[in-house]
């Protein structure tokens, strides 16, 4: 494996203006220097009030935000996200940037500001009402509006003058997601030359019948192809966008590669499998002991010595919860021995619920939920227990650990990183992943028990499988789960990513970490 973040960038080297500053280059191939400014839609630290009035932080505690926040603070760079904290704009500066993190202020985090009319067009619009469902393959859900695209336009010219504006010629510009096809171009028409861009893309990439259906799929590819390396989850994905790529007029497409050539540049598009910190979520999962678990299980109803299935998810439709509760109300049909001696507990948290979708999927599911509890359930035993409360890490990551299964069952997921924090708080190897094969994470974690979320029978044949295993299978496919999920974790694909930034394009090659 290579090296991890924290060696590819603590090789700090002093300022020529400040020796006390934090070092902005970051040692990459080849013994160059790189700057970093990351580009997301959501911010690292967010800025509100108390109780009293006083202004409090909000830190990054999971996900993507969480991954990068280290990496920005060793490289002393740049983050550009939106500024959507109560009090973000009075602790910012006259160029609306604030130093972060708050008690040791390492990078700068560069805000940018959008109206209620932008939010609702270019987030809960085009991104997720378009590019989301148009990526899952899910074109029924698509809603064309002319005003989601021209908002979508100006917000991503704002983020990508910004973006611009923090960059030196020195600057690896790393875009996060879909909802930033076309900054890429903005940024490109005002890099200072030797700069880079890079993007990676955290959701599925359809093929080019499926992209197509959108007017403007060819003015997305072409901000996108801006860049000079495109990261996806997979490979399956990385070869769906070379497929859009080779569709466009002006290009050629060296797929063995995995380049694309355009305009005289070169665009590198690889696979890079997201991983996760798993060094942090066994640690974490190993402290939280039996006494602990008691005491969660107890807040839920849930009894402690019965087996225990899990679910994590957004409430999004396309995760697969009613497929999910559906599969289990046939288990349980089908088992009834097991009618009593398996609780599933289905943590949710709302998203995007400004979305009707949204709110109809949560409607959905809360009656299903019903449904089944109301069929099955008894005065000592519930089958369903929803969560919907905010559980912090350590209580997350000790419901994986002394849960028996794991259900992670997406219609369609780019990557889906439960899967991999549920292998790595199996800190007793007692415990059974059940995994879409549509999910990313299929591809990587092979000793999953594989599912079908849309066969509800099969799903819940899956499901005694699991129950019914061996401890010595068990153990043997959690081992293998953890030792993969360890290796490739969040520092492996952090440097991964920046690594092949900085290489030349003409010796780089497609798939994975050879790209």
């Amino acid at each position: 494996m290579s090296e991890t973040p924290a060696e590819a960038v603590d090789d700090f080297r002093p300022s020529a203006e400040n020796e006390m500053e934090p070092t902005r280059g970051t040692r990459r191939a080849g013994g160059t220097e790189r700057d970093l400014v990351v580009v997301s839609n959501r911010e690292p630290y967010q800025h509100g009030y108390d109780a009293d009035g006083g202004v409090v932080v909000d830190e990054p505690v999971g996900g993507l935000t969480a991954g990068l926040d280290p990496v920005v603070q060793r490289t002393g760079g740049d983050w550009v996200a939106w500024g959507d904290g109560e009090a973000d704009a009075v602790v910012t500066d006259e160029d609306d940037c604030v130093a972060v993190p708050p008690d040791d202020e390492r990078y700068t985090l560069r805000r940018v500001w959008l109206t209620d009319d932008e939010v609702t067009d270019y987030y809960y619009g085009y991104s997720n009402r378009v590019l989301w469902p148009l990526c899952h393959d899910l074109v029924g859900r698509v809603e064309v509006e002319p005003r989601y695209w021209e908002t979508y336009e100006s917000v991503n010219e704002s983020f990508g003058e910004a973006a611009a504006e923090r960059a030196t010629e020195d600057s690896t510009v790393w875009i996060q997601d879909y909802h930033f096809c076309l900054a890429p171009k903005t940024i490109r028409e005002s890099l200072p030359e030797g700069a880079n861009t890079v993007q990676f893309w955290h959701i599925p990439w359809p093929s080019w019948e499926t992209f197509r259906v959108v007017p403007h799929a060819g003015e997305l590819v072409e901000g996108l192809l801006a860049n000079d390396l495109l990261g996806f989850h997979v490979e399956r994905y990385r070869d769906n966008f070379l497929d859009c790529a080779a569709a466009l007029d002006g290009t050629r497409v060296d797929r063995e590669a995995g380049v694309v050539h355009v305009d005289g540049r070169t665009v590198r598009v690889g696979a890079f499998p997201m991983g996760v910190d798993a060094e942090r979520i066994a640690s974490t999962a190993a402290n939280f002991d039996q006494h602990a678990w008691a005491h969660l299980a107890g807040t839920y109803g849930i009894d402690p010595n019965v087996a225990v299935a899990v679910g994590v998810d957004r409430l999004d439709y396309t995760k697969g919860i009613p497929e999910r509760i559906g599969a289990l109300e046939r288990f349980w049909e089908d088992h009834p021995e097991w009618r009593g001696e398996l609780t599933f507990v289905q943590k949710s948290s709302h998203s995007r619920s400004r979305i009707p979708a949204y709110e109809r999927i949560a409607e959905e599911v809360t009656a299903a939920v019903d449904r089944v509890n109301d069929r099955f359930g008894t005065a000592t035993w519930q089958p369903i227990v929803h969560v919907d409360d905010h559980l912090d890490q350590r209580e997350l990551y000790g419901l994986y650990r002394h849960s028996d299964l794991a259900l992670v069952s997406p219609l369609k997921d780019g990557m889906n990183l439960v899967a991999k924090e549920y292998a790595a708080a199996q800190v007793d190897d007692d415990g059974v992943l059940l995994l879409s094969e549509f999910a990313g994470a299929h591809e990587e974690l092979d000793e999953a028990v594989q599912i079908n979320p849309h066969s509800r029978d099969g799903f819940a044949t899956a499901i005694h499988r699991a129950l019914s295993m061996s401890t010595v299978e068990r153990r043997r496919r959690m081992r293998s789960l953890r030792e993969r999920v360890r290796d490739n974790d969040l520092d492996a694909w952090v440097t991964d990513v920046l690594d092949a930034a900085s290489r030349d394009p003409e010796a780089l090659r497609a798939g994975g970490r050879d790209v």
